[in-house]
């Protein structure tokens, strides 16, 4: 999907519990049926990035594991 064609209304926006502490470095996620919707939080009405949910859940869950393969 291309970023910015799916919008999600304002309540199911929220940030990242891995953003930094100050507010130029925050995420924010929604998530729909389908898909993960990622985007800047200083830009709200700025480009989209949309994956699939399980995409998303891998790339989380790498992160918080440091970059290691789940057992």
């Amino acid at each position: 999907m291309a970023p910015g064609l799916q919008t999600a209304p304002a309540s199911t926006w929220f940030k990242s519990s891995y953003s930094g502490g100050n507010t130029t470095e925050c995420v924010e996620c929604a998530y729909l049926s389908h898909v993960a919707l990622i985007r800047d939080s200083k830009c709200a009405d700025g480009p989209t990035l949309s994956v699939e949910r399980q995409t998303w859940r891998w790339f989380v869950e790498s992160v918080r594991d440091n970059g290691q393969p789940s057992s």
